[in-house]
């Protein structure tokens, strides 16, 4: 058998074309990684703005808040629930909200997106421990004042603290910024629901989020809900109903990155069967000396394409490498269940990073698979002749 050590000098001796070779599929790898990064943060982001223990009910059929309706009397009675937790007040850690969406314009483009105005109530707040006010005070109840998070305060006009948005025929004045640890809540302004929904002219809340008091008691509740005739709701898991709403986009961008990727990757293996067609060209007295001295043809096979897999494996960390940068990235698009905006990161995950040195392996293997058979196949004679 061939040592190893051999294959790798052979890569270090044509310095400039392994280099040439690998970076070309350590570019392929980096479009390949940074789209699937762009699926994971764009999923990330929406799911853990839910929370396991939270339950959020929306008019049965309705796709998200935005397309909900819940009736007073309905939220009334979902309230009456004994399977939702109490508050150190003992009142039920329950919410009523309005989600409507409203177009601003962005700073320093004046271009408008459409953002999620959400109408909360005095335990909304409490429901969503990973938000935090940053800066200023939570809105009076019954007051013209809303509170923007942290995206919002930072890419649109009017929504930092201290300043004024006009919509529902208001002027509101943004009395705090909050922090939802990167989670869809930050691209949200909030406010007193009972004032959003006269500004509106909302007479129905969107929805109807509480916290259970034991995540089992979920499928109880869940069928109480939805069989009971006066409701026509539908109770999902907070995090799945987050989960749900970024699958239809995370499905486009995956596409998006395999279609992208095999384009690319064509390329990318020509490149690297040129390279290993010239190492056999280069070496064909080489070739036939190992097979003189008794190394079989499938020693000289795995030395090449071992050689291969290592052009491939170098190509693939250094796309990882390069892709890793991307998350200091923050990006913003529309997220396609509620026409919202949405900011979030591009994020690495382990499974990306299996998945990338995987494919940058496979591209070297068939990039250098005809090249080994051919250096395989030679005749030793004529390799030594030609030499």
């Amino acid at each position: 058998m061939i040592p190893i050590s051999y294959s790798f000098r052979n890569l270090w001796t044509r310095r400039f074309t392994t280099f040439m070779t690998a970076g070309g599929m350590a570019l392929v790898v980096f479009v390949f990684a940074a789209v699937l990064m762009l699926a994971a943060g764009l999923k990330k982001t929406l799911v853990e703005t839910g929370s396991p223990d939270n339950v959020i009910v929306i008019r049965g059929s309705a796709g998200s808040e935005v397309q909900s309706g819940v009736e007073r009397l309905q939220a009334a009675i979902v309230e009456s629930r004994p399977e939702i937790a109490l508050g150190a007040d003992a009142r039920p850690l329950l919410a009523k909200e309005l989600v409507v969406l409203y177009s601003l314009n962005k700073r320093g483009s004046d271009k408008p997106a459409n953002v999620v105005i959400r109408g909360v109530g005095a335990q909304s707040l409490a429901l969503r421990p990973q938000v935090r006010l940053v800066q200023g005070r939570m809105p009076l109840p019954g007051s013209s004042e809303i509170i923007a998070g942290s995206s919002i305060a930072r890419r649109f006009q009017g929504g930092g603290i201290g300043e004024t948005l006009r919509f529902g025929m208001r002027n509101w004045t943004v009395v705090g910024t909050f922090d939802a640890g990167s989670t869809g809540f930050d691209s949200e302004i909030w406010g007193d629901v009972d004032q959003l929904m006269q500004a509106f002219r909302r007479p129905v809340y969107s929805s109807v989020i509480f916290r259970l008091r034991d995540r089992a008691l979920f499928g109880r509740c869940k069928t109480a809900i939805e069989s009971d005739p006066r409701l026509n709701l539908d109770a999902r898991p907070e995090t799945k109903y987050y989960s749900d709403q970024s699958e239809a986009m995370a499905t486009f961008l995956r596409i998006l990155g395999v279609a992208l990727t095999v384009i690319f990757s064509l390329g990318a293996m020509i490149g690297a069967t040129i390279t290993m067609y010239a190492a056999v060209a280069n070496r064909v007295g080489e070739i036939g000396t190992l097979r003189a001295i008794g190394f079989q043809r499938r020693s000289i096979l795995g030395a090449f394409l071992l050689e291969a897999l290592f052009l491939g494996f170098i190509g693939g960390v250094a796309g990882l490498f390069l892709a890793s940068f991307m998350q200091l990235v923050t990006i913003s698009t529309m997220n396609w269940q509620t026409f919202s905006e949405l900011a979030f990161s591009f994020t690495l995950t382990p499974e990306i990073v299996v998945k990338s040195l995987l494919f940058s392996v496979v591209m070297g293997f068939v990039g250098g698979v005809i090249p080994a058979i051919r250096a395989a196949r030679m005749n030793i004679v004529e390799a030594l002749r030609e030499s």
